[in-house]
């Protein structure tokens, strides 16, 4: 059997590449979407990187312009010759059909790019030694990055780099404020592709904290939020979420704030709901039905898995807002080995997916006893469980930290502080909140 050839269009490049030439604007109708190595022919690569660079450097992009900027490089005859450039310019009318034109290209590399994967995929199969977890996310992993259309080469020219530096400024991409006032002016907010550590004593909060965020975020930002929980199951989760959300609804809500240890005491029997409260909790079920929220509270979660999870929310609703792990301990292995490597591999697994995702993650983290033997109990960066890797790894880092959990008597009753210990594009600091451990409710000081 014949040898089938890969999908191409080359008559389509000679057009799109002569259109280039002829038309100075025409470039800018598809420098955003087609890359160099869309094109089939390696010529055709060299001649459209040629297109890319002088466009980048607000120069013009005819004949002349290309010719030289080739000849400067050294390329020239390595794309054919002045032949080669007049052979496109003649084979083109105009360009006015560009971008349709860079369609039916996309469309072909894409072609390649699947069998390439699908080649890839059969050999990942045959892999024995592998284990199939990660076959099935490194399988899927590449299979999101032809979907999604992420073409372009990480290695860029730096004229590119600079290009679509300014063209950020105009048009800000977002970072997601955290929707509370002083946190943000510390921190901005959650930046898509960083790592935030949300480190603190048992006890002391962070799963509140975390809770607090991420209905922020639904709230304030309208956008998804999923919830890795390797301690608390979904329906502890969720009552939670019942209790925050009852306790921050407007007044002419007509819902009433119900705590976790009220549903609590009616499942254990020892005091059931009357009808009105089941009533009230039916219409707080409603209000929490309707928040772009996602759970998972497997016990064995894996960066791997929770890749794979995250590509699917993102393929189903568009994007993420924030992806919460409680905690991250829990996920490193007890396998027997060295604690620092399996935590420092989790850390770095984490780290990765935010940036090739582009979310943030926050990701709560234990805090060491030794605290427990100062006279100041605030933690510190070191005090986080095997912290050097998250020290290393994390892009902030958050310590949470309540006086009255050790002094009864504290004069900061009701208070919570969280320590920006870390800030990799900031400055360090502390901000204060007012915290209703009855609700689990986060708020601003007044």
């Amino acid at each position: 059997m014949a040898e089938k050839v890969p999908p191409s269009a080359i008559d389509v490049e000679e057009s799109i590449l002569g259109g280039i030439m002829i038309d100075p604007g025409a470039i800018s109708r598809v420098s955003d979407t087609l890359t160099p190595d869309a094109f089939y022919i390696s010529a055709h690569q060299i001649i459209y990187t040629c297109a890319l660079r002088l466009f980048h450097c607000g120069k013009p992009t005819d004949l002349l312009s290309v010719t030289s900027w080739l000849i400067d490089n050294e390329l020239l005859e390595k794309i054919g010759g002045r032949n080669k450039l007049a052979t496109l310019l003649e084979s083109t009318v105009a360009a006015t059909n560009i971008d349709a034109l860079a369609q039916i290209i996309i469309d072909k590399y894409t072609r390649r790019r699947l069998i390439s994967v699908g080649y890839r995929i059969v050999e990942l199969g045959h892999e024995q030694e592998t284990q199939i977890e990660s076959i099935v996310d490194r399988s899927e992993q590449k299979l999101f990055e032809v979907s999604n259309s992420q073409f372009r080469r990480n290695t860029e020219h730096n004229s590119a780099i600079s290009t679509t530096a300014y063209e950020q400024l105009l048009n800000i991409k977002p970072i997601y404020p955290t929707g509370y006032r002083d946190l943000d002016d510390l921190m901005s907010g959650f930046d898509p592709g960083t790592l935030t550590i949300l480190g603190g004593r048992s006890s002391m909060g962070k799963s509140f904290i975390s809770c607090n965020l991420a209905y922020m975020m639904m709230k304030k930002n309208n956008l998804p939020v999923v919830i890795f929980s390797l301690e608390m199951s979904k329906l502890q989760l969720e009552y939670r979420f019942w209790s925050l959300i009852s306790a921050t609804q407007d007044k002419e809500s007509n819902i009433v704030p119900v705590n976790t240890g009220r549903i609590q005491k009616h499942r254990s029997k020892d005091d059931p709901l009357d009808e009105f409260e089941l009533e009230n909790i039916k219409n707080i079920s409603s209000v929490a039905s309707s928040l772009p929220l996602f759970i998972n509270d497997s016990r064995d979660m894996s960066v791997a898995k929770i890749a794979s999870e995250c590509r699917q929310i993102i393929a189903n609703a568009g994007s993420l807002g924030l992806v919460v792990v409680d905690y991250v301990q829990m996920m490193a292995e007890d396998s027997g080995g060295n604690r620092s490597y399996e935590l420092g591999d989790v850390a770095r697994g984490l780290y990765k997916i935010a940036g090739e995702l582009d979310f943030p993650i926050l990701a709560l983290s234990q805090i060491s006893r030794g605290v427990e033997n100062r006279p100041d109990k605030r933690p510190l960066m070191s005090d986080l469980s095997q912290s050097g890797i998250l020290e290393t790894v994390a892009d902030n880092i958050l310590l949470a930290y309540r006086d009255e959990y050790y002094n009864p008597d504290s004069t900061e009753r009701g208070r919570l502080e969280l320590r920006l210990a870390k800030a990799r594009h900031g400055e360090i600091g502390t901000v204060k909140f007012l915290f209703d451990t009855f609700y689990g409710v986060l708020k601003d000081l007044v």
